[in-house]
């Protein structure tokens, strides 16, 4: 029997962009850095659901936040992620302009 441990990382992350607004956000913060205001807008969504969201990805290593004075701007961590989404999403417009 093969070892499928090598394949448990992979699938996390598949897990964590399958959800569309988590895959939105992802492909947003590759073209550039923002901050929960800035997506809630763009996504026309709840700043509550945008933290949620963001909060899975942060928990599965998949963005990172820096905080700059009272906000938290936030970015793409893994790699991996970016090219996953490019194959992905390679003919839509991102998002986060």
């Amino acid at each position: 029997m093969k070892e499928y441990s090598k394949y448990e990382e992979p699938a996390r992350i598949l897990k964590a962009l399958a959800h569309p607004t988590r895959l939105c956000i992802v492909a947003g913060l590759m073209s550039d850095s923002c901050n929960v205001n800035k997506m809630k807008e763009c996504l026309n969504l709840p700043q509550s659901t945008v933290s949620q969201q963001l909060a899975i990805l942060r928990n599965q290593g998949i963005v990172d936040g820096m905080r700059h004075g009272t906000e938290v701007i936030y970015k793409v961590a893994n790699d991996k992620v970016k090219e996953i989404v490019k194959v992905l999403l390679e003919d839509e417009e991102i998002l986060f302009k």
